[in-house]
């Protein structure tokens, strides 16, 4: 791990007994004024004081003049006051006892002159191991407490099983605005993360009762050791994740200098390490919050290991989910002969059997018809996952409500007949209701808005449970970075030191010599014999075929020589000539490590120069032994390149996954920040790193 100080304990924060309100206030808009209504209409029944000497009540709540005096210390302090001076007020709450702080306050860290309040801030609270939830967020909704401390108006919520971590505060209100049925244990907005991260909190809320399910939307990385720890307890926990990641860091620019940052940058490796996990990602906000819904239900994860099938009364619904379902890749397995005639016995005649079914709207509003339909394509042996399109307009009359009620009748019906999960969407996003997906969310069917996120949650929830060790093992290597000062002062090592580092690793490289002068290079070319490569080698120079700096298949001593007298004029005082066996040609791969992102990772794509227009890549987290290395590498679009056919012959795809993994290993062990081998040429047996750069880590 990471080696800093342990993390306070926010429970106080998430399940408070006692509240007080410093700034309380009855000035309506005023943070302060909108927690204390807030908890007011929740129905809090925990104590709550207001903090304000010049008040002595507020909302008919006592007031006390500042934290210390307070009759006893209480869970959680919700601060909305000027940040100037909130410091004070935190280092107050710890030395008194309180269990956490909720800071509503801006002004911190998000403007260049608030940057030494909230370090202050930080050091205040660090000094009395004091949990804090911001500054500048809009605090936590802890809603099985009925415990709002939040900076707007919320109304009062039933509680449920997903529970929510964003550091954009305008994305929480936004999630307790929708009308979409969501029963929410847990909503919180980090804002600045002066002590406690996404990472601190997600660790937090995986080992709350009731929590089955995260909504993450993360502007930043954090600490790749802390969130791989927190994602294997939530492994542990069996609580799923689904991320939605904006931005992107330094480090990702740093690595785009390279090949390896252009086609795996800082967000690709994210993703990697969220997938390790078993999380899904998510494309846009509508989706983070679905997929969040149907995670939470576990009876809506498929438990064998068939495909899917659409249940519609449209036809136009059913081709276009075959064609949305053919886009996203989803099975939709032909049903069998036994299916199709027990279906052809209940349908109408002007239904036509398959998968999609369209089983017509003659038959809605027939309860039991629409169950027996769905029980039969649910008994399918080929089927495992159930999607029924429901659309609720809003506003129905009371006897066309009466009709859709029975067509949810129905439906849970058949679902709680069958062993299929089931699944609800509405063709479009806003048709969908709030109380018909509550009463259907209740069944254990959870009802999603939109066809094409219902297709994604459908796939979303066949990912495979995360195993917690592999994370753990992801965390350690993420927690402890070898440092390094070898290398040149921007870390950057030539191709011949990085070439001595994969060769006193054991990993394959050209035969090679290092020149200074004609003479030396028409030597090195008869012992190394064939054609040769000859090249200009210096830090920093990543692209050689860019810069002019290489000669390839070079033979007979005077084109040896005059391969020389070129480059060598052109290598610089900090540049040096390599003379090198050619190899023979292979598919080109690119190989590289990475420490610079949110964790140590490897990449591998296909393409060599054509690495970045191919961009066809697949990243590994490590450690990752040879084994999980070729699993990815067979994953690559481009990997039937790989495999053999249409006259070539399959080239050695366990050599190449040995190499990488000692590539990962080498990255973890030497103090490195960046090793790209760049081609790789894979042959039919065995495989050679055919360039190289590295990056020592200075930082």
């Amino acid at each position: 791990m990471s080696g800093t100080a342990p993390t306070p304990d926010p429970t106080p924060l998430l399940e408070p007994r006692s509240i007080a309100v410093v700034g309380a206030n009855d000035r309506a808009g005023s943070y302060a004024d909108i927690v204390l209504r807030n908890l007011e209409r929740a129905g809090y029944e925990g104590e709550i004081w207001g903090v304000n000497p010049r008040r002595e009540e507020v909302h008919g709540r006592p007031c006390v003049a500042s934290v210390s005096d307070l009759p006893d210390p209480v869970d959680a302090v919700v601060v909305a006051i000027p940040a100037a001076s909130v410091p004070s007020v935190i280092a107050e709450a710890a030395a008194t006892g309180c269990g956490g702080a909720v800071v509503l306050s801006a002004g911190f860290g998000e403007i260049e002159e608030g940057r030494e309040l909230e370090r202050q801030l930080r050091e205040a609270a660090a000094a009395g191991g004091l949990p804090l939830c911001g500054p500048n967020g809009n605090g936590i909704v802890a809603v099985p407490s009925r415990a709002p401390m939040w900076g707007d108006s919320v109304a009062p919520l039933e509680p449920g099983g997903v529970a929510m971590i964003s550091q954009s505060g305008n994305v929480a209100v936004n999630a307790l605005g929708s009308r979409r049925g969501i029963r929410y244990h847990t909503v919180l907005s980090t804002g600045n993360q002066a002590t406690l991260d996404a990472s601190d909190w997600l660790a937090a809320l995986c080992e709350r009762d009731g929590v089955r399910s995260v909504a993450m939307f993360l502007e930043s990385d954090g600490d790749g050791a802390r969130l791989a720890e927190a994602l294997a307890l939530c492994a542990d926990r069996g609580v799923r994740v689904a991320v939605l990641k904006a931005g992107s860091t330094e480090a990702g620019q740093r690595a785009a200098s390279a090949h390896t940052g252009a086609v795996a940058g800082e967000q690709r490796v994210f993703r990697a390490l969220i997938e390790e996990a078993g999380g899904a990602w998510a494309r846009d906000f509508h989706e983070l919050l679905e997929l969040a819904r149907v995670l939470a239900e576990p009876r809506a994860r498929p438990r064998g290991d068939g495909g899917l099938a659409i249940l519609t009364c449209s036809g136009g619904d059913s081709t276009i989910a075959a064609d949305e379902a053919g886009r996203l890749g989803a099975d939709l397995p032909a049903l069998a002969s036994e299916t199709t005639e027990q279906l052809a016995d209940l349908l109408p005649a002007a239904a036509t059997v398959g998968n999609p079914l369209d089983y017509t709207a003659m038959i809605w509003g027939d309860t039991d018809l629409l169950r027996r339909i769905t029980v039969a394509v649910g008994g399918d042996p080929a089927i495992d996952q159930l999607l029924i399109l429901y659309d609720h307009p809003q506003g129905l009359a009371p006897e066309a409500a009466a009709e859709w009620a029975a067509v949810r009748a129905g439906i849970v019906a058949g679902a709680d007949e069958t062993t299929a999960a089931t699944l609800v969407a509405s063709t479009l996003p806003d048709l969908i209701d709030d109380q018909a997906s509550g009463e259907l969310a209740e069944r254990g069917v959870p009802a999603v808005a939109g066809l094409r996120t219902a297709l994604v949650c459908a796939r979303a929830l066949r990912i495979p449970p995360a195993d917690s060790g592999r994370l753990r093992e992801i965390a350690a290597a993420a927690g402890s970075p070898q440092r390094s000062d070898a290398g040149a002062d921007d870390g950057w090592v030539d191709e011949i030191d990085a070439k001595e580092l994969l060769r006193t690793a054991g990993l394959p490289v050209p035969e090679s010599r290092v020149v200074a002068s004609e003479e030396e290079a028409a030597l090195a070319a008869r012992e190394l014999g064939g054609p040769i490569a000859v090249k200009i080698s210096r830090p920093g120079l990543l692209h050689k075929s860019d810069a002019n700096a290489l000669r390839l298949g070079v033979e007979g001593e005077e084109a040896v020589r005059s391969a020389y007298r070129e480059l060598s004029g052109a290598a610089g005082d900090a540049g040096r000539v390599l003379v090198e066996r050619m190899a023979p040609l292979g598919v080109e791969l690119l190989v590289a490590a990475r420490a610079d992102a949110v964790v140590p990772a490897l990449v591998i794509g296909l393409g060599g120069i054509w690495a970045e227009a191919l961009d066809d890549v697949a990243i590994v987290p490590l450690p990752a032994g040879a084994d999980r290395v070729a699993k990815a590498i067979r994953s690559l679009r481009g990997s039937p390149a790989l495999e053999g056919g249409r006259g070539r012959d399959a080239v050695d795809v366990d050599a190449v996954a040995e190499l990488a993994a000692g590539v990962g290993t080498l990255l973890l062990e030497s103090g490195l920040d960046l090793i790209e081998l760049n081609p790789v040429a894979v042959h039919e047996t065995g495989c050679i790193a055919l360039d190289a750069i590295a990056r020592f880590r200075t930082r």
